[in-house]
């Protein structure tokens, strides 16, 4: 890694932040995971459930090994549940097993941030991986070029970050929203639910802001150059 007094004032509180997200929401699910929802429903049936009421008849709901490794696969059309989330009848398992759902029904509706983020995952991987690595080589080499071309991959990164953030806000927003006129969970319990949810969301912000002081951080030292 390159230091650098950028990477220390911009950059070190980012990740620090980002710590403390993750630190929240393992801690949050954890104590929503032990609370077992009054209708008994686990993950699976929540989001067949959801699915079902939103007329999606073509998303398979299947387990997936880890925790908080639970995602919607737009291409393979599958949302994947972690094994604390799939089989549990918890309110966080339920909560987040409604905003998977959520990301299945965006794209059953072609939400736009959605098929936006969709498109820029390729350039993103490249841009993440590489973006940041270019520029601090052309930056030790003298390259501009390299400089340039290296903050414009990695901002396409940043950029599918900053999309990321509407499209996991919708998802929470109406995960909640059909959890509630579906009566899945009480009122006390949607509480809880939204506690969970709203600990994932803080962990998409701060990745989003880690993302956005780095790039600046190359800005500066390529105009500092």
């Amino acid at each position: 890694m390159f230091f650098d007094e950028y990477f220390l004032i911009l950059v070190v509180p980012t990740l620090i932040l980002s710590m403390i997200a993750q630190v929240k929401v393992k801690s949050t699910f954890a104590k929503y995971s032990q609370v077992r929802c009054s209708r008994n429903i686990s993950g699976r049936d929540a989001a067949l459930l959801l699915l079902k009421a939103n007329s999606i008849n073509d998303v398979a709901v299947e387990a997936v090994r880890g925790t908080l490794s639970d995602h919607y696969d737009p291409g393979a059309k599958k949302l994947r549940l972690s094994e604390p989330v799939f089989a549990q009848p918890s309110i966080a398992a339920v909560g987040v097993a409604a905003h998977e759902a959520g990301h299945a029904i965006q794209h059953a509706r072609g939400y736009a941030p959605l098929v936006l983020r969709s498109t820029l995952v390729p350039v993103a991987n490249i841009g993440s991986s590489f973006g940041p690595w270019m520029a601090i080589a052309g930056l030790f080499f003298q390259f501009p070029l390299l400089i340039n071309l290296g903050i414009i991959l990695f901002g396409a990164a940043v950029v599918f970050y900053l999309i990321t953030l509407p499209v996991e806000f919708n998802a929470s927003a109406r995960a909640l929203a059909l959890l509630q006129s579906s009566n899945i969970l009480t009122k006390g319990e949607l509480e809880g639910a939204k506690k969970v949810l709203t600990a994932a969301a803080l962990t998409y912000v701060a990745s989003a802001l880690t993302a956005v002081m780095s790039l600046l951080r190359l800005i500066l030292l390529s105009r500092r150059r």
